[in-house]
Formats: structure tokens, sequence, C-alpha cells
């Protein structure tokens, strides 16, 4: 008999008893695992960071955790950080090596366990208040997936024909100690900059961003990028996956050798293409954001209302090296 699929969004199961993975209840509240795992905590010296929750809270890195079976975190989570914390150590050479659904997982469980942090806490905050939590249908809908996927941890998925994601893996050429992190949990995407690597991935998206921006990435494939370029692609990222106007659907088949999940044409019924049109100025406000640590302002970026400012691309389109800011 096929185990039924753990989805907490049905009866909205965001409490201690139960774990956030299989949903099995737990023999104490205190079974618990940090979100972000204490290896990279420690590694990138975030242990008092600030960490600004969705209500405008201020938390820390290591203040962020989720109930967890003892067995579920024993035999799946703790090799999968040990494999992750091995190909930091080797840097961009070393996650490079690593599969795709591997760092999909552990993408998955650091947004998701975000997403699970703040669903606790907002229930915990309406019920004080004596009200109900609200969350829209279409969040629940695209949760519930990025669950689902993340389930691949536990028990055989099997992906067809396409990868539910986009992820991109960058060098870079800056300090190693560096470390970013950000994430939009309405579009599921999410980016990383740390030592001589970075990554940008959207967790729901069958791919499409990584197309809409495939000549991008063409230009600066295998080259170091200066960090004022990654952030500039996560800019182009994380606005597309702002525009890109679809809800994703998966069959879902159980039996007893796996899961399988596909994909659904994104394009279904709609003459509608999947992405919004792309606005220059709404763009310059996205960059603006990537780029505060360099201090450009909206009315430098977008000067040239037709063409914003870039340090990716020179004037003919192609990649601009050996910058100097």
């Amino acid at each position: 008999m096929v185990e039924p699929l753990y989805e907490p969004f049905k009866n909205f199961q965001f409490g201690h008893q139960h774990c956030f993975l299989s949903g099995k209840k737990l023999q104490s509240s205190e079974d618990s695992i940090h979100v972000f795992p204490l290896w990279f905590i420690k590694r990138f010296g975030l242990e008092e960071k600030a960490f600004k929750l969705l209500d405008e809270s201020i938390t820390t890195y290591k203040d962020i955790k989720i109930p967890c079976e003892t067995g579920i975190n024993e035999q799946y989570l703790e090799p999968l950080e040990l494999e992750i914390e091995n190909a930091f150590a080797a840097g961009y050479s070393g996650l490079k090596t690593l599969p795709e659904q591997k760092l999909f997982q552990w993408i998955a469980k650091l947004v998701y366990g975000i997403i699970h942090h703040e669903i606790r806490q907002g229930m915990r905050q309406q019920m004080a208040q004596g009200e109900s939590f609200n969350l829209s249908q279409s969040l629940q809908f695209k949760f519930s997936k990025l669950h689902l996927m993340l389930q691949s941890l536990i028990r055989p998925v099997v992906f067809e024909d396409v990868y539910p994601w986009s992820i991109c893996l960058f060098k870079l050429d800056q300090e190693s100690d560096f470390f970013s992190y950000r994430d939009e949990i309405n579009t599921l995407s999410f980016s990383l900059r740390a030592g001589d690597f970075g990554i940008i991935a959207c967790l729901q998206d069958n791919g499409t961003n990584k197309a809409y921006h495939r000549d991008i990435l063409e230009k600066v494939s295998d080259q170091s990028l200066h960090p004022i370029q990654f952030e500039e692609i996560c800019a182009r990222f994380f606005y597309s996956a702002y525009l890109f106007n679809r809800l994703p659907e998966y069959t879902v088949l159980p039996t007893d050798e796996a899961i399988f999940v596909e994909a659904m044409p994104l394009q279904g019924i709609s003459s509608k293409p999947i992405f919004d049109h792309w606005e220059n100025k709404t763009y310059g406000q996205v960059l603006e954001n990537f780029w505060k640590p360099w201090g450009f302002v909206l009315l430098e970026i977008i000067k040239d209302p037709d063409h914003p400012m870039s340090y990716l691309l020179d004037e003919q389109g192609g990649f601009k090296q050996n910058l100097s800011i």
C-alpha cells in the first residue's frame, strides 16, 4: 500500500507537535532543527546576525527553527547537510559537481523552513488577537507544491520531463568570507552570495526563468563575475519571477516504487504570454535595491530609460570584463 503524502496545508498543521517534513507526531516539543544549519551559521558568522521576518520583526539566523523528527533529521537531513557543507568547503568547483536535485533540496529546505516559521508565527499572532489565520489560495497552492517536492528527501520522487525549478550557479571574484542571502517568498525566489560562488534559484517555474534569461546566461558562462555583476543577474531573475504569471500545476502519481511528478504545460488554454511586459523603470527599482552596497540610485540607473545601467553588458551587448567601480 502506498503511504499517503503529507499535506500540512490541508489542516494547517504548523504547530510544534508534528515534524515539518513527515507530519509524524513528535515525542517532544523540543524536537527541532535550525533552518540555517549550524555549520552554515558558524562558517559565515551568523550567530547574532539579524534576519527580518515578513511582519518586520527581527530575529537571528540561529533562532529560526522548525519541528523535526529525530529519525528524519539523522537519516536524511544530516547526510544532506554534510554533502552540502563539503561542497561549500570546495567552493564553486565543489558545488558545480553537486547533483542539481541535491542543491534544490537544500535550498528548498531553507525557503520552506522560513515559510513554516513565518506561518507558525502568523498563526500565533492572529490567535492572540482572536482572529483566524488567512493565507491566499495561490500561496497555499505554491507552498504545498514546494513541500511535495521537498518530500523527495525522504521518499523516492521522480520528476518527469522537466525539473520544476531554475537553479543557476556562478563563479565570483570576491572575498572568501563575504555572505549575502535573499529570498522572496511570494515568488519562491532565492539568491546566495558566499565565497567564490553565487547561486540563484526560482523554486517553482519549470525552468522558465532560466530560459527567459538564456542570452545573458550564455554570455556569462564560465566567466568570473564581479559581485556587482552577480547582483545585476539576481535583479533580473527576481524581477522576471515577479513577471511570471502562471501558477504551475503538476500531475502527481504515487506508486509503490516512487511518486511521479509531471509538470503540466504552462501555456494551458491561455494565449497570454507566460511573462508580463518588462518595464525598465520597475526593473530599475529592483536593481537599485540589489546595488545598495555600491550606492547607485534609480535616477542614475534609468538615466537612459531604454537602456538601464548595466555592469554585465557593454554597448554592443557583449560581456563587460575588467571592471573598475
